[in-house]
């Protein structure tokens, strides 16, 4: 079948003849297909159908596919130095002739998908078309769910629009008639590789995640973020959220945080503040234009929510939880025999005996995990009790203010506002979190993660601090930004912030200091709030909690100096010049 536009269709018979599937499929996107997919992968025992959840299903991965592979993922870019010293490189021609030797006939006896999906609202100035291939029912049915995909894309796109094509292989053809796996991949011999120069997407040997839905972190962050750079707008791995003032007074808010820093749980927030809401406009992704009017707008390019499950519960994120009880897939967690899901954090007690990630029998006591640690919820926003009705809007939100955040048990306050949007850019280069048990290394150890988009950005990072540099212009009305840390501990190990609900007083604060509502105290760091501008009612809270240490901080430039080094004469002068005015004013 044929999509009318001759340069898709070129490209489609050009990977047929060198991936060799048994047949093609343009996808349509409609629900009778989703449902179907759904259908012939429980026939195949890869899904499972749950009585306790209507249209929702589990599955399990190989235990070697789990994750993203950030040690597979590749940036190959013209020159290695537009690469980077925080991603993998390799020379663009030689990875082309090693993908097309993996990609050769491997997709015999499969059938190759054609997934035109739109990142963005149907019809915006701001989404971006891509087509993916793919071998994988699975990936089929979480795009439809992630991306707004198929007739609409495709009619979109029209007979010569641009798009960016990214293909993906499980790497098991099916030779004789055999049934193969039921969950393929090939753990040795993966490779998730970007070409930014071509805006183009390689991705084999991994079924799992970000590796395989093309869209996410391949196409929204790393092929957007140099398309962004190109462009003069950015592409942020942020979550957008709407907050409503007891006036009916609405500001947008993005805000990035690394891994473990609640970032879901932010969007989603149920403020503890009377009158104060909360409305989810995306939880992962942001892309941030300006308008004719000077302003930075946003759009969350994604339709779904692709949610880590274990911690989640009632506690934490009760609008996840409310949005998760009927049409989602869950992989790698935990399936109760009564026809539910259940993982570790969820608020619940197990029953006597369930069906674990491993798709092994496991009791309470045991010395594994029933959930594995990255197993996922995909879900539509449109099923959360509070997703914005702007998340479609084609013109996107009016951003006020950005925050960054990471986890620090010590150092950094509860909250503060930066100096200026170049002190903003320093903050959002410095971001840093400790590691938890969650993340591969030594507790406690200090991971830098600039602006939260270390395994995301496609290209140089050096140059990345430049373009957020570059993003401030005459004219234009810049947000304000801000650093929280909601991790901060006392002596006894014990946090000094109950988080959760209760961060909806620093997003008060912030929201005022946008509006000029409240004064600041200024500090060698940034503008840090009155304790009497914060609404603490109802709560005890320690002055410690907002101590800036001037000792500690002068280690922590020195730490900086020392990180920064690794960009060498990429870094910008602005970064240098801030860190140097952070150390005068210690």
């Amino acid at each position: 079948m044929k999509t009318g536009h001759a340069k898709l269709d070129a490209w489609i018979e050009e990977m047929e003849a060198l991936c060799k599937p048994k047949e093609v499929r343009v996808c349509d996107g409609s629900n009778e297909e989703y449902d179907n997919t759904c259908q012939e992968l429980v026939d195949d025992g890869v899904f499972v159908s749950l009585k306790k959840r209507p249209g929702s299903f589990w599955c399990h991965s190989d235990s070697e596919d789990v994750a993203r592979v950030e040690g597979r993922t590749y940036i190959c870019s013209e020159k290695e130095e537009d690469a980077g010293p925080t991603n993998n490189w390799s020379q663009p021609t030689e990875m082309k002739e090693k993908l097309h030797e993996l990609f050769q006939g491997c997709m015999k006896g499969r059938t190759m998908y054609v997934i035109p999906y739109c990142m963005g609202p149907i019809g915006s100035p701001m989404s971006i078309i891509g087509v993916e291939l793919t071998d994988s029912p699975y990936v089929l049915v979480n795009m439809h769910i992630m991306a707004r995909m198929g007739k609409e894309a495709l009619d979109m796109l029209g007979t010569d629009g641009a798009f960016v094509p990214g293909i993906h292989s499980v790497g098991i053809p099916l030779l004789n008639g055999e049934k193969g796996p039921k969950w393929p991949c090939r753990p040795n011999d993966r490779y998730i590789v970007h070409f930014p120069e071509e805006r183009s997407i390689w991705s084999f040997g991994s079924g799992y995640g970000g590796n395989a839905l093309l869209g996410k972190k391949c196409l929204a962050l790393r092929i957007a973020s140099a398309m962004a750079r190109d462009e003069g707008w950015l592409a942020e791995h942020m979550l957008i959220l709407g907050l409503t003032s007891p006036e009916g007074k609405k500001k947008y808010i993005c805000a990035a945080f690394p891994s473990a820093c609640g970032k879901t749980n932010m969007a989603m927030l149920t403020p503890t503040l009377p009158g104060w809401s909360v409305e989810t406009v995306g939880d992962d992704i942001a892309w941030m234009r300006f308008g004719d009017d000077g302003i930075l707008y946003a759009i969350n390019p994604e339709a779904g929510y692709f949610g880590v499950a274990p911690g989640t519960s009632m506690e934490s994120n009760p609008n996840a939880m409310l949005s998760i009880e009927k049409n989602s897939l869950f992989t790698n967690v935990a399936l109760t025999d009564d026809g539910d899901v259940w993982w570790e954090n969820m608020g619940i007690a197990p029953p006597q005996e369930l069906t674990d990630w491993h798709g092994r029998r496991w009791s309470p006591g045991s010395s594994e995990k029933a959930a594995h640690p990255n197993s996922r919820f995909t879900v539509p926003a449109k099923q959360c009790p509070v997703v914005s009705p702007e998340m479609d809007n084609p013109k996107g939100v009016p951003i006020s203010a950005i925050i960054f955040g990471g986890r620090r048990e010590n150092v950094e306050p509860l909250v503060y506002e930066s100096l200026s949007w170049q002190h903003g850019t320093f903050m959002g280069a410095a971001v840093s979190s400790e590691m938890t048990a969650a993340a591969a290394g030594t507790m406690g150890q200090l991971r830098h993660d600039p602006f939260a988009m270390l395994p995301f950005c496609g290209y140089n990072m050096g140059d990345y601090f430049g373009h957020w540099l570059s993003m401030e212009k005459p004219g234009a009305t810049m947000p304000k930004v801000f650093h929280v840390n909601w991790f901060r501990k006392d002596a006894e190990g014990k946090f000094l912030w109950p988080g959760f609900g209760e961060n909806s007083r620093v997003l008060k604060w912030i929201f005022e200091r946008c509006d000029g509502a409240v004064d600041a105290v200024k500090t060698p760091i940034g503008y840090a709030p009155k304790k009497s501008d914060l609404d603490l009612s109802g709560l005890t809270i320690s002055d410690e909690l907002f101590a800036i240490d001037n000792e500690q901080w002068k280690g922590e430039v020195q730490e900086l100096r020392t990180y920064f080094k690794k960009f060498g004469d990429k870094l910008p002068q602005g970064i240098c010049d801030e860190l140097d005015a952070l150390e005068k004013r210690l």
